[in-house]
């Protein structure tokens, strides 16, 4: 059957570029997980803040650095897209921000972040999310990025909207958590240029 709106981003987008660091500005920059970063995700993953709005954590650093080696392979997949946010004079690990569900044929993605403990409050999320949509928009060339977050995760929604991500409705009963299955306030950008 033909295809009559080709795709707007080509395979390949992603892939064919080596991951980026990406400035971040507030003296952060984004840049490709390493293996050594394992033990920072453990940790952040110990976190029962963390654990309450994510659906899996980790329970070694094995473990995390498997998952560091999946977020290394679907940048070449181009699948998801996923950075460490650490501080560009220590390179100390203060959060992650990533592109997920990618969908070049749309050029669409899912914008997903989150900071250790110690960072929040301090606008690293807002930052780094900043940043990413900047070089999705700029770089890439990304139409729309969305941005899901429960209802009850009020830092979340601070975060999207600080970031430009307008507010466009609300999914019921769309994941479900550890105490049940939560509402999903839907966030987007749409590249305008």
């Amino acid at each position: 059957m033909p295809i009559l709106v080709p795709p707007v981003l080509p395979a390949g987008a992603l892939a064919r570029l080596a991951q980026p660091v990406i400035p971040a500005g507030d003296g952060l920059l984004l840049r490709p997980w390493r293996a050594e970063d394992a033990p920072v995700v453990h940790a952040a993953f110990q976190d029962p803040v963390q654990r309450q709005w994510h659906g899996r954590f980790t329970e070694s650093e094995d473990e995390a650095k498997d998952w560091i080696a999946t977020w290394r392979q679907d940048w070449a997949g181009e699948s998801r897209a996923t950075w460490a946010v650490a501080d560009a004079d220590t390179d100390e690990v203060v959060g992650r921000v990533a592109l997920r569900e990618i969908h070049l044929e749309d050029a669409c993605a899912e914008v997903a972040y989150w900071t250790v403990a110690r960072s929040r409050g301090r606008g690293v999320a807002v930052t780094a999310t900043e940043a990413l949509t900047r070089w999705a928009f700029d770089e890439i060339g990304f139409h729309r990025l969305e941005l899901t977050h429960s209802t009850a995760n009020e830092a979340s929604c601070r975060v999207a909207t600080k970031s430009g991500y307008d507010l466009e409705g609300t999914r019921r009963s769309y994941v479900l958590h550890q105490d049940g299955w939560h509402d999903m306030h839907l966030h987007a950008r749409v590249n305008e240029r």
